[in-house]
């Protein structure tokens, strides 16, 4: 038995992300040098800050109203440490393999109720760990950093990981409310859109892998330029090759291409009528756009106004309708996109050296949605698309890769 004595109100972001809409649960996939030991794992997690913070030990429990509410609880490591004994397939290639394990979960396997909401998968086989973790526990930013307060640094053991400051300082007040003229007004429909009930269709997920250092070269291309507004220059001009694949025939090639770009505590929220049209010129001219939609972004109202509105509809007519607003503004827009900054240098868990750090959430209505996850001079970028309407995100991974490599070359161009 546990007792309600002391039971703490989840936030209004928490019961949010606990509709059975909007159903969101963060998976961060840890590569590691050699394989991971069961018992090992055990005891790091049992010894971890992670189990002495409130939210990861306690249960999620609703009162007589149906109010949710945390209550503490004794957990069993057993219970949250499950262990994949064997290969996922026999295909060679382990970054597939485990993309498209996660990709299942992100779709069919719900976290259970009747414990805190969080487990980790070992896979010795794949040399990795995959953390899930519910999204009413925290946003990004606050799990890498509980995740980083049990790593340390690979060159210097005793010390604790370092994590960059984005640039990018004026960020949205809210986690999950999106942009609210989408209520009415949608995105035009293309080969990419979602829409209501794409959340339940089958996924697959690619990896588009980033050199920071690049991206670092065309944010100096464009004076005051952010790694966000290069994430967004790529993001565009890699979209637009895939359109241009997708639909030879001139669909979406116009300046009538519109995306709705929903993004989280990280990034930003827009349905930019420009952000994807042609260049027909220098490559940089994407980032030049995107970075001037971002900018008028910081500087408009909305962030203020859609938090305020979206405070109004939980605090006064519930979850219940404020979720129902909310998945509506997914159907209207396009994509997701997020971007974490991670640790500076390589690190290391008990010794083993980490290899790479991904994440992606469950998902959405969209029918593309994409995590950027930075890790010592790298970032990758998990694309999760329902494989009916985007049955090749590898390719459209490489659409991204080869965006920031030809912006790299017209970076590099302009200084001579």
């Amino acid at each position: 038995m546990v007792s309600s004595d002391g039971d703490e109100p989840l936030t209004p972001a928490g019961r949010l992300f606990l509709r059975p809409e909007m159903n969101t649960i963060i998976h961060c996939v840890v590569g590691l040098q050699h394989p991971p030991d069961l018992d090992l794992i055990k005891s790091i997690v049992s010894s971890s800050f992670m189990v002495q913070h409130p939210r990861f030990t306690s249960l999620l429990v609703r009162d007589h109203r149906g109010t949710e509410h945390w209550r503490k609880t004794k957990i069993d490591i057993d219970r949250h440490v499950i262990l994949v004994d064997h290969p996922l397939t026999n295909d060679v290639d382990d970054s597939r393999a485990v993309n498209d394990y996660v990709a299942e979960l992100s779709v069919s396997t719900p976290l259970s109720t009747d414990k805190p909401l969080w487990e980790l998968h070992v896979l010795p086989a794949h040399k990795c760990v995959v953390l899930r973790i519910h999204h009413a526990l925290g946003d990004g930013i606050s799990l890498m950093s509980l995740f980083l307060a049990s790593c340390r640094r690979a060159a210097d053991p005793e010390a604790l990981p370092s994590m960059g400051i984005s640039s990018d300082r004026k960020r949205s007040r809210s986690s999950g409310w999106r942009n609210w003229r989408e209520i009415l007004l949608g995105d035009r429909k293309t080969p990419i859109s979602g829409g209501a009930d794409v959340e339940l269709w089958p996924r697959k997920l690619a990896t588009a892998r980033f050199s920071l250092e690049d991206m670092k070269a065309v944010k100096k291309a464009v004076a005051g330029a952010t790694i966000n507004d290069v994430l967004f220059g790529v993001v565009s001009s890699g979209l637009s090759r895939y359109l241009d694949y997708r639909s030879p025939n001139g669909i979406m090639r116009s300046d009538e291409k519109q995306y709705g770009i929903g993004v989280g505590k990280q990034i930003r929220h827009a349905s930019p009528s420009c952000l994807l049209s042609q260049t027909g010129g220098n490559p940089l001219d994407y980032l030049k756009r995107a970075k001037a939609m971002i900018d008028r972004k910081k500087q408009s109202l909305e962030a203020h106004f859609s938090y305020n509105i979206g405070d109004f509809l939980m605090s006064w007519f519930g979850p219940k309708v404020a979720c129902m607003l909310n998945y509506r503004i997914v159907c209207n827009t396009s994509f997701t996109i997020s971007n974490v900054i991670g640790p500076l240098e390589e690190i290391t868990v008990a010794g083993v050296p980490v290899t790479y750090v991904r994440a992606n959430t469950s998902s959405l209505p969209h029918a593309l949605t994409m995590h950027m996850t930075s890790y010592a001079g790298k970032a990758d970028m998990q694309i999760l698309v329902a494989k009916d309407i985007i049955p090749d995100p590898e390719f459209l991974a490489k659409c991204f890769e080869d965006a920031l490599l030809e912006l790299k070359e017209a970076a590099l161009s302009t200084k001579i």
